[in-house]
């Protein structure tokens, strides 16, 4: 019989605040009243359960998934790659991860897009993959554009792709962003300095990866994904937000 782990203190430095003036849209976003705990439905803490069947074998190749036959995405031609970690460092396996990003102009294919760079017609912007028994995932994909949103008057998202993780539950999802190294944007980002930790801004980076990297063919970044883990802090009194 199996001991539950420890529970680790949450930091609430290495986390963004909930408001930061300089990030606008945060004002009206942010919660105005005190967080109270909901309860659970058995529904959100067992499901859904997803299976290898549910995955297609192009589902992780945002160059081919959306493409016509014979065609491929417009870009710079890159590989995501890297574990879903607990926060012990134990692999998640079998857990579903989704990606979705703009294309290599920097437009997403969503009606509510205006910004003035091209539509690729091979080019979804979204896929999804499983992560193996060793927690590991990977994706190949373009490199997606920078482009402008109205928060300043001149500022520029870095190029990034959102990426979702699912727990054994809806409940359990997490939602993050992964940018990557060497671009100039990252430090100017509103968004990414509501974090106040460097270090922290840190892990949303992924790193050039050679050793992945296919000569000839595309560039590898590798991004591991952390999750709180079962040693996971609890919220009044409730295993919830993990």
């Amino acid at each position: 019989m199996s001991t539950p782990g420890e529970y680790y203190q949450r930091d609430r430095t290495w986390h963004p605040p909930a408001l930061t003036r300089n990030y606008k849209t945060s004002v009206s976003r942010s919660p105005q009243y005190a967080l109270i705990s909901l309860q659970n439905s058995v529904g959100e803490i067992t499901g859904p359960v997803f299976g290898h069947g549910d995955i297609d074998p192009l589902d992780n190749d945002l160059l081919l998934n959306y493409a016509q036959p014979g065609e491929s995405a417009i870009g710079e031609r890159i590989i995501v790659h890297g574990r879903v970690l607990d926060e012990n460092g134990h692999p998640v396996p079998n857990t579903l991860v989704e990606a979705w990003q703009a294309n290599a102009g920097g437009r997403y294919r969503h009606k509510k897009d205006t910004y003035l760079a091209p539509i690729d017609a091979n080019f979804g912007g979204c896929g999804r993959t499983l992560t193996d028994e060793n927690g590991y995932y990977y994706f190949r994909t373009v490199k997606p554009g920078a482009y402008p949103w109205r928060n300043g008057v001149n500022d520029w998202r870095p190029a990034h792709v959102h990426m979702s993780i699912f727990g054994s539950g809806f409940a359990q999802r997490l939602i993050t962003q992964c940018y990557f190294e060497g671009d100039p944007l990252i430090a100017r980002c509103p968004i990414i300095n509501t974090i106040p930790d460097r270090a922290a801004q840190g892990q949303l980076i992924a790193a050039l990866d050679m050793n992945a990297t296919i000569p000839l063919d595309s560039i590898a970044y590798k991004f591991d994904i952390v999750l709180r883990g079962r040693r996971s802090t609890l919220f009044e009194n409730r295993l919830e937000g993990n």
